[in-house]
């Protein structure tokens, strides 16, 4: 684990000087995806993800403001939409796996849905499908993804992660002890409470909420310091690399071929659908792009933090993305492969 932290710290301060779109989780994540195929023993932090999620939470709470309720009616098209994007997606997503990878039909219906890792590859399983695959097909999801998103951001969009403006700067000091108090209160109490009421993605969801409430009070009015900002996303990005731990590229090159070319579609019906989204109801396309990009909800929101998008606006599509996935897969899964 502290030789992944430390590659992570490495490439994360090497891609920052070097001007690399999203520095602080794409270094970790690229450094450690080539170190694991080079078999270097590096392992996940996989115990400080428990305590990173819901400080990020936290972060994101940070983010909400009163006005933000002003602008729920212009969320509606987005969520209407949502279902027939993820349709669309996902099918597309299958006929990669299916027809070009030959995936047999339950393990390619679970590696194409654009849900939770933990959530699909369970469900996979439990079906019949190959738990390794549907474990590959997603982590290669999550990663690709990311790039593609720090890329098109940075290239296509001109948008950058912001990460040198000392002005958008939060120090350790500029918060004082009942600040900390308070977010700390805030990142327990609501991933306990979200558990206990069954909330989806629990850790990251409950502490939003209760630091958005928070926020809008004005009981704290300062965001988390952003050393815990960047070294969230080094844990997180650390952690992605991680996951291709004891294979190298030449078992897996054909997975993660299939993965590219399957998250290459999903994202390219997402650049189409936030086109019309932004035509529609004037959102800007950066954040209806976020929102309907199907990489994990954590790591999309710490993207919107990091590019200084409306992070309420994205991780709200991306809660209500894996819900729906999750209780919908099983029962799609039963219509359109009834015999399997």
């Amino acid at each position: 684990m502290g030789l992944a932290i430390l590659i992570g710290v490495v490439c994360g301060t090497s891609g920052y000087f070097a001007g690399l779109p999203l520095p602080w989780m794409l270094g970790p994540m690229i450094g450690n995806t080539i170190a694991a195929m080079l078999r270097v023993p590096v392992r996940g932090p996989d115990k400080l993800r428990h305590l990173v999620i819901p400080v990020i939470g936290v972060m994101l709470g940070s983010g909400i403001t009163a006005e933000v309720f002003g602008l729920l009616g212009n969320w509606v098209l987005t969520l209407v939409v949502l279902p027939v994007f993820l349709g669309f997606a996902a099918g597309l997503s299958f006929l990669v796996y299916r027809r070009i990878g030959g995936y047999d039909p339950v393990t390619a219906f679970y590696s194409a849905m654009p849900g939770g890792l933990n959530e699909m590859l369970i469900l996979g399983a439990e079906a019949g499908g190959s738990e390794r695959r549907i474990a590959l097909a997603h982590a290669a999801r999550i990663l690709v993804v990311i790039i593609f998103v720090a890329l098109f951001f940075g290239l296509v969009l001109g948008v950058s992660s912001g990460g040198r403006g000392a002005a958008n700067w939060v120090t350790l000091g500029a918060l004082a002890p009942a600040d900390y108090l308070m977010l700390g209160a805030c990142a327990i109490a609501g991933s306990w409470l979200a558990r206990r009421f069954g909330l989806p993605a629990a850790p990251v969801f409950g502490p939003m909420i209760l630091s958005g409430i928070a926020h809008i009070a004005g009981w704290v009015t300062v965001a988390p310091p952003t050393l815990f900002v960047i070294a969230a996303q080094i844990t997180m990005g650390t952690i992605i690399g991680t996951r291709f731990a004891g294979a190298t590229f030449a078992e897996v090159r054909r997975d993660l071929a299939l993965a590219s070319v399957a998250s290459l579609a999903m994202l390219l019906v997402a650049v189409i659908f936030a086109e019309v989204i932004a035509v529609a109801s004037g959102i800007p396309l950066s954040q209806a792009f976020l929102a309907y990009s199907p990489g994990g909800l954590t790591e999309m929101s710490l993207l919107a933090l990091a590019l200084d998008q409306d992070v309420t606006y994205v991780s709200v599509m991306h809660i209500i993305r894996i819900t729906l996935v999750i209780a919908i897969a099983p029962y799609v899964f039963k219509v359109v492969l009834p015999k399997r």
